[in-house]
Parts: C-alpha cells; structure tokens; sequence
C-alpha cells in the first residue's frame, strides 16, 4: 500500500484510533477520514506525508493536540481538523502551511491565542476557527490574508479592538466575530469590505459610534451589531444597505443608539436602546433637572442589574451595582 495516493474512507462509520503506521504511506496526496467515529490523538506521523494536498479528519471524536509535525505538509491546499474535540493551542507550526487555501478548526476545544503566524498563510480563502475557547487579540497580521472570502472567528473568547488592517480583507464576503469579548470602536475601515454579504459582531463589548462607513457596504445581507455598548446617533447613510436590498437584515438593538434614527429602519431593526442622553440630565423630559431626574437614575440603576444590562448600570465600574454608581451619575447631571 505504500504506492497509494488517494485515500478515502470518509463517511464508514470507522472507530477506533488512527494508526501511526498511516505515516508510511509517503505518497499520499489525498486523504479523507472525515464524517467517522475516529477517537485517540492525530498520530504525529502524519507529518511524514509531505506530499498531501489534501487532508480531512473532520466530523469524528478526535482528541488531543494538533501535532505539530502538521507544519510539515507544505503542499496542503486543503485541512479540515473541524468538529472534534481537539485541544491545546495551534500550533505556530501552522503557519508554513503558505498553500493552504481552506483551514477549518471550528467546533473543537482549541484554547489559546490565535498564533501570529498564521498571517503567513497568504493563500487562505476560507478560514474557521469558530466556536472554539480561543482567547487573546486579533493580531494586525490577520490584514495579510488578502485572499480571504470567508473569516469565522465567532463563539470564542478574543478580547481587544479589531484591528484597522481587517480593511485590507476586501475580497471577505462572510465575517463572524459575534459571540466574542471585543472592545473599543469599529473600526471605520471596515468600510472597505464592499464585497460583504454577511456582517456579525453580535454580543462584544463594543463601544463608540457606528461608523458610517458602514453604508459602503450595500452588498450587506445580514448587518448584525445588537448586544454591544454602541452610542451615538444611527448614521443616515445606513439606508444605503436597504436601497440595494430591501429584504437586508439589520439588528440593532440592545445598545445606547440615541434618536432620531433613520426612517429607513424600523422598530424591528433598532429595538430596545438604552440611550444615555434618555438618562443623564433631564431624564423625566420635564425641561428641569431636579431630584425627580435623580429619582429616575435610581431606579435605573436598581432595575437593570440582569447580565445584558450591567455594564450600562456600573455607571462607577467596580463590578457592583451600588452607591457610587448613584454618586457618579448625580455628579453627571450637576456638571
């Protein structure tokens, strides 16, 4: 068998583990293991098989680390660990796969920084490494990627701001970074991805205005921005979205969008806002700020201390809903 160069036992209902003798097979170009009931590690011979192009173990019951003999097979067009229980980090190895053309990692326990050698992969136009305990920043490196059509990043723990180089990524179609810790404002370069069909960044942390670069994106189907901590006024120029495709989606709510907002979008689209100049001030819109407006930011305060609404309430961040948030907003209506 060591003249093989095609492998496939996909979709067999195969168990048990992958043997270390599959790295004798030197001349395999494809091989596909997915969609089984595979258990064990990813034997670490199978960096021996230098001439892959193709190697699927997706949709089995893989465990352990990725090895990182898998740096190795720099003929790799196409590697798919996705939907196994894989753990431990990625390894920077990663990184000398520059052939690679579609990565999928998603569904897996991978945890970890995304390593910034992955920016080397200057040849990616599908990469997942979804719904995974990934923790850390986006690196800067990520705006290399320039072939990426599809980036799935969503339903991790990445913290940080976007980096101001993902506008290099015009040719993104799909971009999932919802379900995140992200922080800090959009960037306004994300405008640049004109090809965008798809846009979440569902539950972050993120703050600031909408940029109205945004309204450059009129091959936008889905723009999807509730749960975050967004202020300001909904820029105008996001009717553009609807003017190309009326059957759009967009999802705003949850923020702190102040009105007047756009005719174009409806009570669907913005939802619940929680808009800071609704509560600072004249909060009982009685053209006098007095202890009734105080009153009001009591209440505020003590009735939203569920999960979605605590970072609007610790007006004083301190992790408590307590006196000095009262303190801290009173000192806002008097100044």
């Amino acid at each position: 068998m060591t003249n093989l160069t095609e492998l496939n036992l996909r979709g067999n209902q195969l168990t048990g583990e992958i043997s270390s003798e599959i790295g004798n097979l030197t001349n395999l170009t494809e091989l596909y293991f997915s969609d089984n009931n595979l258990t064990g590690e990813i034997p670490s011979e199978m960096g021996n098989l230098i001439n892959l192009t193709t190697l699927r173990l997706d949709n089995n019951q893989l465990s352990g680390d990725i090895p990182s003999s898998i740096g190795n097979l720099v003929n790799l067009n196409g590697l798919g660990l996705g939907n196994n229980n894989l753990s431990g980090q990625i390894p920077s190895e990663m990184g000398n796969l520059i052939n690679l053309t579609t990565l999928g990692l998603g569904n897996n326990q991978l945890s970890g920084e995304i390593p910034s050698e992955m920016g080397d992969m200057i040849n990616l136009s599908n990469l997942n490494l979804s719904s995974n305990q990934l923790t850390g920043e986006i690196s800067s490196e990520i705006g290399n990627l320039t072939n990426l059509t599809h980036l799935y990043l969503h339903s991790n723990q990445l913290t940080g701001e976007i980096p101001s180089s993902i506008g290099d990524l015009t040719n993104l179609i799909m971009l999932f970074l919802n379900d995140n810790q992200l922080s800090g404002e959009i960037p306004s370069s994300i405008g640049n991805l004109t090809n965008l069909t798809n846009l979440l960044l569902t539950n972050n942390k993120f703050s600031g205005e909408i940029p109205s670069s945004i309204g450059n994106l009129t091959n936008l189907i889905m723009l999807f921005l509730e749960h975050n901590q967004l202020s300001g006024e909904i820029p105008d120029i996001l009717c553009n979205i609807y003017e190309n495709n009326p059957f759009s989606l967009i999802w705003l709510w949850n923020n702190q969008l102040c009105p007047p907002y756009p005719e174009c979008l409806s009570e669907q689209d913005v939802g619940i806002q929680y808009c800071i100049n609704d509560y600072f001030g004249d909060s009982n819109l009685d053209g006098e700020i007095n202890i009734l407006d105080i009153t009001l930011l009591v209440e505020f305060i003590l009735g939203f201390s569920e999960p979605e609404y605590f970072n609007l309430s610790d007006i004083y961040p301190d992790g408590e809903l307590n006196i000095m948030d009262i303190v801290n907003l009173v000192d806002m209506i008097l100044n």
